[in-house]
This record gives structure tokens, C-alpha cells and sequence, in this order.
């Protein structure tokens, strides 16, 4: 499954919308935790901590080495990874 978040709009803030992103999408996520999901960046401008924490932090407990995030060049974007990354003690694997 690929979850492109531009359809959440390409500024992605606040811990609220995340959590709230993250809600809508819920019903729509694989059951199975061995399925691959992909987060596709494509034209996202701005991606913070707070929302990036709500929103991937879950799908990461989740679905672990299954989870890929994709388009990830975007200095925000790459920024707020490695934020995650280093304040949940995880690694996220990416794709440019």
C-alpha cells in the first residue's frame, strides 16, 4: 500500500493534524503487519516533528521493517526524520 500525503496538503504541522491525518487513514491501513507501507514525500514543503510524530511513530510500531518511506530529499522532510529517528531511538528506511 503507498500513502501519498500530499492529500493531506504539502505542509504538514501540528501534533492535531497528524493525529488527525492519521485517523482518517486508519480504516484504509492493512490489517496485516507484514504488508509493505510505503510514505510517498512527493511535493511535500514542510513536514514537522509534531505531525511527523503522530502521524509515522504508530505506523512504525506497527509495521517496522515494512514500513518505507519514500521522496525523502526535501531538507524539511529529511530534517524531521532524523529528529524522529534520534528521539524514538528507531530507523526509519528511506528512499530518495
Amino acid at each position: 500500500m503507498t500513502i501519498e500525503l500530499k492529500k493531506f496538503g504539502n505542509l504538514l504541522t501540528s501534533r492535531q493534524l497528524g493525529k488527525e491525518s492519521l485517523a482518517a487513514l486508519l480504516s484504509q491501513l492493512p490489517k496485516d503487519d507484514n504488508e509493505k507501507v510505503i510514505i510517498d514525500f512527493l511535493d511535500i514543503t514542510t513536514f514537522s516533528p509534531s505531525w511527523g510524530d503522530e502521524f509515522l511513530s504508530p505506523l512504525q510500531q506497527k509495521y517496522q521493517n515494512n514500513l518505507l518511506l519514500k521522496n525523502v530529499s526535501n531538507p524539511s522532510v529529511k530534517a524531521t526524520i532524523e529528529i524522529l529517528e534520534e528521539t524514538n531511538q528507531i530507523k526509519f528506511q528511506t528512499e530518495e
